[in-house]
């Protein structure tokens, strides 16, 4: 019935998702800053008010039971949404103060943040930025658990269901060392010219990587062996003459011009990626990212 009260508190919610992520009541509980006795009453005590065995355990090991795995999803919705509710009441007072946690992927992170945070920091005094860099799945799971408010990252991705503020295109460049053949000629470059060429690339969990490989999928280049994890290292790889690669226009001042590589652009259609704030529907927070937004482009167009 509506309005009844709830068999279930948020407390008990955090305790089970703890557990679930920690596999240990020990553990949880020092994480929770509770006794292992009181976190331990408090799931039995939601075990008992739902009817189900949330974790089966012995004396070894803990694992969520097929009930506790169900319904577990659930609990860290709710979760969410109590944090976002209290983040709510923050923003309505002032939507441009307090602080956002936002993720970013390495890609964008070394070239973009120099500028944007100075940039913010006077454009938006009353706002803290708490930036965290991850790979972009890493990213997409923690916004849905709400360990971070939002991301910079590339729209191309798969990103679920958020809302999001375009901050610009970022076309995709060729970088070889000067000595190579497709460093020759000022025209830009016909995908069609890969063929055969050793081509670098990120490791697997990079979306520059995966969009790397959408543009080139019908060109019968050769992928070298060796998976970067970082533009800084394919950039040095290319100088070595271990092949070429493809960087983000965003990157080509900090990694090409370092290692001295040729740069050339691609014909139209232009390989891209599209750089955007993303964050979860409905957030409190939006006025503060549609504003970095607009910080940003300023950044990227300048």
């Amino acid at each position: 019935m509506r309005g009844a009260p709830h068999v279930f508190t948020l407390r008990q919610l955090q305790y089970v998702s703890a557990v679930a992520e920690e596999l240990s009541f020990r553990k949880a509980a020092e994480r929770c800053g509770v006794s292992q006795p009181s976190l331990s009453a408090q799931i039995a005590q939601l075990e008992g008010a739902l009817g189900v065995q949330l974790f089966e355990r012995d004396n070894r090991h803990v694992r969520l039971s097929p009930a506790g795995a169900a319904l577990l999803a659930r609990a860290r919705r709710i979760l969410v949404e109590a944090d976002d509710l209290g983040r709510a009441a923050e923003y309505l007072g002032d939507p441009l103060a307090g602080t956002l946690r936002i993720g970013v992927i390495p890609t964008i992170s070394p070239y973009l943040l120099p500028t944007i945070g100075p940039a913010a920091q006077l454009a938006l005094p009353r706002l803290r930025i708490a930036w965290v860099e991850e790979k972009t799945p890493t990213l997409v799971a923690r916004l849905e658990a709400g360990a971070i408010d939002g991301a910079l990252l590339a729209l191309e991705a798969d990103l679920g269901i958020v809302e999001h503020a375009e901050v610009g295109i970022d076309p995709f460049v060729l970088a070889a060392h000067s000595s190579h053949a497709l460093a020759k000629g000022h025209k830009r470059l016909a995908t069609a010219e890969l063929r055969g060429a050793d081509v670098l690339l990120l490791d697997e969990g990079h979306c520059l990587r995966d969009q790397a490989l959408a543009f080139c999928t019908w060109t019968e280049f050769r992928e070298h062996a060796f998976r970067a994890t970082s533009l800084t290292t394919l950039a040095q790889m290319v100088q070595a003459g271990a092949g070429v690669t493809l960087l983000p226009k965003l990157a080509v001042p900090t990694e090409a011009e370092r290692f001295g590589l040729t740069v050339r652009r691609f014909e139209d259609p232009e390989p891209h990626r599209t750089l955007a704030y993303v964050w979860r529907r409905g957030a409190a927070q939006a006025e503060a990212f549609r504003e970095l937004a607009k910080l940003t482009k300023a950044a990227l167009s300048a």
